[in-house]
């Protein structure tokens, strides 16, 4: 196994067989990338629900790429998350659901494109990071720095590449927080709206569209309580306190933002994905393409 491998399936506390996962998923679609990139900062859009696993693909194929010789920087959409302070003015003028981060609108897409933008210049480029923990943005100083121009950018996140649904099919509620919070539509034909404008000229730089597809929305939440279970157990070993993460309860109703686009990404990206792999109920890749 190659050491880098060996030090990253530790420390991310991964099961023993990633390695063949990897080895059969990532360095296939490392030579895909590196057969269509072209030019400086090539987009690889990598979309995939909750806790499905695409930091950690995201990562191996970053470091396969990099030992092919090519320069990598990491974007994730969770980090463009508009500050604490800007979702809560959303949520004054909007809609009250906004001032929860997650569906499209409540991302600084502006800072998205001009980060994509300078990582095919020159020069030292910040990127974005978002605390979770603190549910906002994290300061400039905590940003990580990437020299420009870099071959490929790793753009992942939920909702990367996703697209608008016909007006109609925002009629009928998708679930309870739809139904008893966003009785007139109004949050979520919002999202719907942004993604028709600002997140499609954000989408359209990405060169090559990769989606990870679960058997099903109704794993993910199983999936998301689990992340937020490490995350507690991790932040009480380092003494930084488990409340901080979200309870089971919490999750669930987290999730709910984030099902109707969810579903319809599910139903429709397969069609015009470049590379589509698919999860069983365990995450584990088992079709790669």
């Amino acid at each position: 196994m190659d050491d880098w491998l060996s030090r990253f399936i530790a420390t991310e506390r991964l099961p023993a067989d990633f390695a063949d996962m990897a080895r059969a998923v990532c360095a296939p679609l490392a030579e895909t990338v590196l057969a269509r990139r072209f030019g400086p900062g090539f987009v690889v859009g990598i979309c995939g629900p909750q806790a499905s696993g695409k930091s950690t693909l995201t990562a191996v194929l970053a470091a396969m790429l990099r030992a092919r010789g090519l320069t990598a920087a990491v974007l994730s959409i969770d980090d463009l998350y508009l500050t604490r302070a800007g979702r809560q003015v959303l949520a004054a003028e909007v809609h009250p659901l906004l001032a929860t981060r997650g569906v499209p609108g409540t991302h600084d897409v502006a800072l998205g494109e001009a980060v994509l933008e300078a990582l095919k210049g020159r020069g030292e480029v910040a990127l974005p990071r978002f605390d979770k923990a603190c549910d906002d943005r994290a300061p400039l100083a905590d940003w990580p720095v990437a020299a420009a121009p870099v071959d490929v950018v790793l753009f992942e996140g939920w909702c990367v590449g996703a697209t608008p649904e016909p007006p109609e099919a925002l009629a009928r509620p998708i679930n309870a927080l739809e139904r008893d919070e966003d009785p007139d539509g109004a949050w979520r034909g919002f999202a719907n709206a942004a993604l028709a404008g600002p997140y499609r000229r954000l989408f359209a730089r990405i060169g090559l569209f990769v989606l990870l597809r679960p058997p099903g929305f109704e794993v993910v939440l199983g999936w998301r309580q689990e992340q937020e279970r490490k995350l507690r157990e991790r932040l009480a070993r380092e003494g930084a306190g488990a409340g901080r993460a979200m309870s089971d309860v919490e999750v669930a109703r987290f999730i709910a933002h984030y099902e109707r686009i969810t579903r319809h990404i599910l139903a429709e990206a397969p069609a015009r994905a470049d590379v589509t792999i698919a999860l069983d109920a365990q995450r584990r890749m088992i079709a790669p393409y």
